[in-house]
């Protein structure tokens, strides 16, 4: 089974960051109160080639927190984990603090 995952092209494999259920005070949530879809960026893959075959790297580097589409993407499970790969273009945004 593989530990790793390297994405090819302008792919980008993403651990989504699941909302907190609770609050500090132990009120539960409920599902659908804060539901912004966001993720870790875990691997990047070296970009895609235009049409001379240059290289165009990808905008964000693993460690960056990125704004997800509602739907899209795919679904891999390494081990454990679940982990969804996007293009660079389906990528909203990135979040910073």
């Amino acid at each position: 089974m593989a530990k790793r995952l390297i994405p090819l092209f302008d792919r980008i494999l993403v651990e989504k960051i699941l909302p907190p259920s609770k609050t500090n005070a132990g009120i539960l949530l409920p599902e659908k109160t804060s539901k912004l879809n966001s993720g870790k960026v875990v691997a990047v893959g070296p970009g895609a080639r235009d049409r001379d075959g240059k290289l165009i790297p990808v905008h964000v580097k693993e460690g960056d927190t990125v704004l997800l589409p509602e739907y899209g993407g795919t679904q891999v499970k390494l081990g454990e984990k679940e982990l969804h790969l996007y293009r660079e273009d389906d990528i909203l945004g990135t979040l910073h603090d």
